[in-house]
């Protein structure tokens, strides 16, 4: 402290210091009489010590220079500074009822300030449980990593460690519903396990951390769903595979069913409003099964909620506009990848500079209407955005609106398989469309054929899934033999 202080007072800098700042008998942490949370603590030492801390970026780091700044250039005296700081300056303590929600009164009171996230609460919640001399050590070794890692995203990766379970927990409710799982005796135990799970959700969000290739590729291709519903009941199947409950290569197969799953609804443009919910219910269905048991009994939910059979699927690829706006572009283009991908290419190709081209432009000029012949507008209606008239190409700003033969000129040049068939053609048009919807459709089924079964074509009964209850009344028949 003395060290901003000028040509002021020695003496009241040195009694500010060891009778507001420090303990002058103590050592270690007790040595401070105010310590902020970890992240900021050592800065905050640092600062009181009069460390050389030149190139420390810290929000702490920060408002010190401000506030050094600000009294090197005033005039006003160090002792009325002094006065006024310790005298007007009040420190609140705020102790909430249980029912209380700490998240709205922070809110309230920080209106215009930065607002204090779950997490935050999370976090001091846990370490008013903690003993005090393993808080440092419980902060580096579990909090801080998560922290570091996470982000503004760690609230919501404690929301899905929460609904992991099989609880669906909304986002204003995860620090209430973490509370009811800690006590003072079991919080080391408690963040332990937080920071052990968030391994797990660290491969799921981030697949490159995660050392199987066969599971990484699985998950790259689900994250490319924007497929974040789904992660609570990865995380549950997750930790079954960590702990070897699970063998890789049928976490690999839970993934590819839920794939298919999303796809076969976006395809038939399902709602996904519900899927925030589907998902973690799945923990509930599956628990207790052995590997494949649950693979199977995962299959034979999933089926019964909102799972299009072939009829529908087919229907919708022949005739939906599967191209659009938001999130179904992203989407159209992992179809089209995944069919290119299916073909087994023995060279890896790269995929992140292809977009997604109509062969049919989005905007028709008059020779293309010539070529569409007097039902063009109809024709352009019904075909410009499903999978037929879709392809990959390097060339989309080339290709633009350009006739179908200069078109061709472009895609003849590619190696994929989804376009050699163009090079045979002369023009394009409704029944090109058809044909080459109805190949595509085939490739669909072949990569996302249908899981469901006959025997499990019923509904669920009071919450339990009828493989379940078949299962269970095979049990019960061995036992009585």
């Amino acid at each position: 402290m003395e060290s901003i202080m000028g040509g002021y007072s020695r003496y009241t800098a040195e009694e500010i210091h060891e009778n507001l700042l420090v303990n002058k008998w103590k050592s270690n942490d007790n040595h401070f009489k105010l310590l902020p949370t970890q992240v900021d603590r050592d800065t905050h030492k640092a600062l009181v010590n009069s460390d050389d801390i030149q190139h420390n970026k810290s929000n702490i780091k920060q408002a010190y220079d401000f506030f050094k700044k600000k009294i090197i250039n005033t005039e006003i005296e160090l002792r009325e500074l002094k006065s006024l700081v310790s005298n007007r300056l009040s420190l609140v303590s705020i102790v909430l009822a249980s029912d209380d929600n700490p998240y709205l009164v922070f809110e309230s009171l920080n209106a215009k300030g930065r607002p204090l996230t779950q997490a935050d609460l999370i976090r001091n919640f846990f370490f008013m449980r903690i003993p005090t001399e393993m808080h440092e050590e419980v902060f580096q070794i579990h909090w801080k990593p998560m922290q570091d890692f996470f982000g503004d995203s760690l609230t919501e990766y404690i929301r899905h460690y929460l609904m992991r379970k099989g609880k669906f927990v909304r986002k204003n409710d995860v620090y209430i519903d973490l509370k009811k799982l800690v006590t003072q005796e079991n919080a080391i135990n408690q963040i332990e396990q937080l920071y052990r799970f968030s391994n797990y959700y660290k491969c799921i969000i981030s697949p490159e951390f995660e050392e199987n290739i066969d599971v990484r590729n699985a998950i790259t291709r689900l994250n490319e769903l924007e497929a974040k519903t789904t992660y609570p009941f990865l995380l549950y199947a997750f930790s079954l595979y960590k702990d070897n409950q699970l063998s890789s290569s049928n976490l690999v197969a839970v993934i590819k069913v839920i794939e298919n799953y999303l796809i076969r609804r976006f395809v038939c443009n399902i709602p996904t409003n519900e899927l925030n919910k589907i998902f973690p219910s799945l923990v509930l269905k599956v628990e207790g099964f052995e590997q494949n048991e649950l693979l199977e009994e995962l299959k034979a939910t999933l089926q019964n909620r909102g799972y299009p059979k072939d009829q529908e699927f087919v229907e919708k690829l022949t005739t939906s506009k599967l191209y659009g706006a938001g999130d179904r572009a992203r989407k159209t283009k992992f179809m089209l990848v995944s069919i290119e991908e299916s073909y087994k290419h023995k060279e890896k190709v790269n995929y992140d500079n292809l977009t997604v081209e109509h062969i049919m432009p989005q905007t028709l000029t008059d020779s293309w209407k010539i070529t569409l012949g007097e039902d063009w507008d109809e024709i352009h209606d019904a075909h410009l955005h499903v999978i037929g008239n879709l392809t990959l190409t390097a060339y989309n700003s080339e290709m633009s609106n350009e006739s179908f033969q200069k078109k061709t000129k472009h895609l003849s040049n590619s190696h994929l398989e989804i376009n050699k068939g163009f090079k045979s053609l002369q023009t394009w048009g409704h029944d090109e469309i058809k044909a080459r919807t109805r190949k595509l459709v085939d490739k669909c089924l072949e990569i996302w054929s249908y899981f469901g079964s006959k025997e499990n074509e019923i509904k669920d009964v009071k919450g339990t899934s009828p493989r379940l209850l078949l299962l269970k009344q095979k049990r019960y028949v061995n036992r009585l033999h």
